[in-house]
């Protein structure tokens, strides 16, 4: 994973700092003891770091100096904060199996979790699924707790599935919650519905989650054409009003927040080469790269597009086998903290709701990129189109 070696002695420092860029890298130094753990680190000037850590010892200093320990650097540069991020992780995740996780102090992202396997599903909060490959669904990332509970509470409050935690055993004498009362729920408890009817709910509640609301939308405005055509003015009105309601629950809703077997999609970063870019490739919530774009290459001709040659890059990254749950979560905990930085670097395309990338977006992103300007504004065509939301 680390590209670039360089044996260390302390009497040819010089030299050696001389052959170091002064650019963002994640290095590793081994030490003479092969017992010893080797250090490991991330910088935004690699030359100026190695200076601090492997320059002669200052005088009534308490700065970590490795000068006489070091035997090797091992290196390889940067383009962004995310590659540098993404390829620590790898590099003490490798280096360090059982501690890389303390070392990396991750904050796991919030999921809306489904909890299809039980008898009468409900919705809830985690940070820490089980199987991914199992019957329950999962939707995020989302920034904060805070967050994925508001849109997980006010989108049930247009259906009628429990609010509940426990497993039910439903019983006929029993009286039931204030959501039953206010007929916010079917009442499984005490047998208020049909194992049949309680099922259609969780579907419509899983169709809401995985097209980002618009399953809803669509369902509020056809039922309101049809109080409209049948001249029902007010249940018409009514309707309209629970359509209007629904507005900012699914306009709070991220772009990235997807059903995780749904998360695919594309990051593109700048590259330490010049006339280059950095792609990483989103699966199902798993993050693989990083794969240098070359904008003009010596092979290149008129012949081939630049969408095809983007298609063939994306070609070439290997099949990601489907990591465990640990894993993902952590990955998408790399992600979270980028994409909901107030100024993040480099631009994100996600997969349609036909799996499909945009590739016209995509060409036009990486030349944002290799500018160095900032991501494309989508905010407003996602907020009148819903769909564009969905996975």
């Amino acid at each position: 994973m680390l590209t670039e070696h360089l044996e260390f002695a302390p009497q040819r420092d010089a030299e050696i700092f001389s052959a170091v860029p002064p650019a963002p890298s994640v290095f590793l130094l081994r030490s003479h003891d092969a017992r010893a753990e080797p250090y490991v680190s991330k910088t935004a000037n690699l030359r100026r770091r190695l200076q601090r850590l492997l320059g002669p010892v200052e005088e009534r200093t308490r700065k970590l100096n490795l000068r006489e320990r070091v035997r090797a650097i091992e290196f390889t540069p940067t383009g962004s904060d995310f590659e540098s991020g993404f390829v620590l992780y790898k590099i003490l995740r490798s280096t360090f199996p059982k501690t890389y996780s303390n070392r990396l102090r991750f904050r796991f992202a919030p999921l809306v979790k489904l909890h299809l396997e039980n008898q009468y599903p409900r919705a809830s909060i985690t940070t820490r699924p089980g199987r991914l490959n199992g019957r329950n669904l999962y939707y995020g990332p989302f920034p904060s707790r805070t967050a994925a509970e508001k849109f997980m509470n006010d989108s049930l409050d247009f259906f009628k599935m429990r609010r509940c935690v426990d497993d039910l055993h439903p019983d006929p004498t029993f009286p039931g919650c204030i959501y039953s009362e206010m007929k916010m729920c079917l009442a499984p408890c005490f047998k208020g519905c049909s194992d049949e009817e309680y099922s259609a709910e969780v579907n419509r509640v899983q169709n809401y989650f995985d097209s980002a609301g618009e399953s809803l939308v669509r369902e509020f405005s056809v039922q309101r054409d049809a109080a409209s055509t049948n001249l029902a003015f007010e249940e018409a009105a009514a309707i309209h009003v629970r359509l209007e309601k629904l507005k900012p629950t699914t306009s709070q809703l991220p772009e990235i927040v997807r059903r995780l077997d749904r998360l695919s999609g594309l990051i593109v970063q700048p590259c330490h080469l010049t006339e280059s870019v950095t792609f990483f490739r989103i699966e199902r919530g798993a993050i693989s790269g990083p794969v240098v774009f070359c904008i003009q290459t010596p092979e290149h001709t008129k012949s081939q597009s630049m969408e095809s040659r983007v298609q063939s890059v994306l070609d070439s990254f290997a099949s990601v086998k489907i990591p465990a749950a640990l894993e993902t979560m952590e990955h998408l905990a790399l992600l979270k903290r980028w994409y909901y930085r107030s100024r993040r670097v480099g631009e994100i395309f996600l997969v349609d709701n036909k799996g499909v990338l945009p590739m016209r977006r995509i060409v036009r992103g990486i030349g944002r990129v290799l500018r160095g300007e900032g991501p494309e504004e989508d905010a407003a065509v996602r907020n009148q189109d819903p769909s564009l939301l969905s996975g």
